[in-house]
């Protein structure tokens, strides 16, 4: 069987009982299974709602989106990149990472209303992420044009996910938002500071990209071997 929901238990009438979220043994499984809910979400939404399905289950964050539907509205296509959510995930796999309703960015800064549901298989690994990402810019456009009648967005919101066409420049956004929370320019940054940055990154699994230890160090102005000494100082710290 392609797609199996997880074993439950049910009552006498199987009112009332919890349902298992689906679990896929592949990524041709879960695509089988969610590419018509994509279509279907899509359709209902317009051509202003992207649905994704990420392939976790080879684990190269450089290239998981499997399937997409109005790929137009974040710019990226199959064979793209994963967000930075999925750097989170792949750090801590256990834990559940189902999320709706959250703010997202595009490369170009327009903003998004995301949810992502992740599957897993049947050892409880997850292989499969779908995401739907809505713009809002049409929503935004109208509100402007009513803007007498209608509040204005919550300053200050801060973005979950960032969307961009390839896995440097997320890094590269990711590696500008730590530095810009720390408040000081790289150039006048002590060790608390870069130490600051790297933890950021480190607890957003931006480490798990390729060669982005060597990306980060080059940025901060200090040697690899420093930002991995800075790591293991961080890491042994942990609990």
């Amino acid at each position: 069987m392609t797609g199996r929901s997880g074993d439950g238990e049910s009552g006498a009438d199987g009112i009332g009982a919890a349902v298992p979220k689906g679990r896929f043994e592949s990524i041709e499984a879960a695509h089988s299974v969610l590419e018509p809910v994509m279509r279907a979400i899509a359709s209902a939404v317009g051509d202003h709602c992207e649905v994704v399905l990420h392939d976790l289950s080879r684990r190269d964050l450089d290239q998981t989106i499997y399937a997409i539907v109005n790929g137009h509205v974040t710019g990226r296509k199959v064979g793209g990149p994963s967000t930075n959510l999925g750097l989170e995930v792949m750090r801590d796999e256990d834990a559940e990472h189902d999320e709706f309703g959250y703010s997202g960015r595009t490369a170009d800064g327009r903003e998004l209303h995301s949810s992502s549901v992740y599957y897993r298989d049947s050892s409880g690994r997850i292989i499969a992420a779908l995401c739907i990402n809505v713009d809002l810019t049409p929503l935004q456009t109208a509100q402007n044009a009513l803007s007498a009648l209608l509040p204005s967005a919550a300053p200050d919101k801060r973005d979950r996910e960032l969307h961009t066409q390839d896995i440097a420049s997320l890094l590269d956004t990711m590696i500008a938002d730590a530095v810009s929370a720390v408040g000081r320019p790289v150039a006048r940054m002590d060790k608390a500071d870069r130490i600051a940055v790297l933890r950021t990154l480190d607890d957003l699994g931006a480490f798990h990209v390729k060669r982005s230890v060597e990306t980060v160090a080059k940025r901060l102005g200090i040697s690899k071997v420093t930002a991995y000494a800075y790591l293991d100082q961080i890491r042994s710290a942990l609990p």
